[in-house]
């Protein structure tokens, strides 16, 4: 845990907020660069409303810029058992070989050995049920397993984007659009969506201002997007994600501490990348681990100075990580003043830069 006591309660019901529906996002806007942006400075406690094409007048040479360069894979799986039932497969990580964690709907109608066909070229058997809703499964298929995965797979796109992905088109924006542009590592079965406003032509025009960017990848999984289900947040328990950090990127990221440059993290995965690998090992150094860190008021931020990030769900730990950055009163008041200013909220939504 990331506080030194777990004797307070801290209850989820503070970290609620109501959101009218029209806000959430149903579709990303026209251009990637388009959002909106709020600016929050945390020393002065003020709010400016920008659009993300603007990021770049908030950085120069003594900046560091981390991504997560993890890639959204088609993890929703639709398929049918022998009796005709149609089951849904949810591919939430790789464990060996073709040994995959899944989430399975409706699980009742499943069992250990049961068949799911999801194509010609793929099928699921069902090994073991694990804790939490979670199974063992077995894929079989020949050829190269994310060949066939674009071709039989869907974007698991959040359940709050309210469309059905019959229409090709809208298939076929997602595909482009709920990815970052710097996706590399395939991995994730959500976007680390604070990345979703980079456009090469901004990347390009930070690095001739003299930014450094590098990259960090973790796998974003059940444990940035599980609900908290308990009353007191303490009581809380991150799944397990893992992450890596380069060589080249550990260099870069504790030459900078050592200057003073800022270091501004793309998104809250790439946050608890940092901050657990800092808080495990006492620096930033070459790793591929696991993270459960859960970051709530109180945290104590080693590695990260400032956020870019998007606007996130109520009682959620990403909510609950910026409130631990910049304050919940002050996150809370922003959130209030994007509501009332209409911006579009969550995954597709407009973000803010916490300073």
């Amino acid at each position: 845990m990331s506080t030194e006591t777990q004797s307070k309660t801290i209850s989820i019901h503070d970290f609620d907020y109501e959101l009218p529906k029209e806000l959430i996002a149903q579709v990303p806007s026209e251009k990637r660069e388009n959002c909106r942006m709020m600016v929050l400075d945390r020393s002065k406690k003020t709010i400016e409303h920008k659009h993300f094409y603007d990021i770049a007048d908030y950085f120069d040479e003594n900046d560091v810029l981390v991504l997560n360069n993890t890639k959204v894979i088609p993890a929703r799986l639709y398929g049918r058992k022998d009796t005709g039932a149609h089951i849904e497969v949810f591919l939430l990580k790789q464990i060996a070989g073709k040994t995959w964690e899944v989430l399975i709907n409706p699980s009742k109608r499943v069992k250990e050995e049961t068949i799911i066909e999801i194509s010609p070229d793929i099928y699921v058997k069902v090994l073991t049920r694990q804790n939490e809703g979670k199974w063992l499964v077995e894929l079989h298929y020949d050829g190269d397993f994310y060949e066939i995965l674009d071709k039989v797979g869907n974007i698991p796109l959040p359940p709050y984007i309210e469309r059905q992905m019959t229409n090709e088109q809208l298939k076929s924006l997602d595909y482009e659009r709920y990815q970052t542009v710097y996706a590399e590592k395939e991995g994730s079965v959500a976007a680390p969506t604070a990345g979703l406003h980079f456009t090469q032509a901004i990347l390009d025009k930070l690095k001739a201002k003299g930014v450094q960017i590098c990259c960090v990848t973790l796998n974003v999984g059940l444990g940035t997007f599980r609900p908290v289900k308990v009353e007191n947040i303490l009581d809380h328990k991150m799944d397990s994600e893992e992450y890596e950090i380069s060589k080249e990127t550990a260099e870069i990221i504790m030459n900078a501490k050592k200057q003073g440059k800022r270091i501004t993290a793309v998104g809250t995965t790439t946050v608890r990348t940092l901050e657990t690998c800092m808080q495990k090992f006492d620096e930033i150094l070459e790793v591929v681990d696991d993270s459960t860190l859960f970051i709530y008021p109180g945290f104590k931020f080693r590695v990260i100075d400032r956020l870019i990030t998007n606007f996130h769900l109520p009682k959620s730990t990403l909510l609950m990580l910026v409130s631990a950055l910049a304050g919940k009163d002050y996150i809370f008041e922003a959130y209030n003043e994007a509501i009332k200013e209409k911006y579009k909220f969550y995954s597709y939504g407009d973000c803010m830069l916490i300073e």
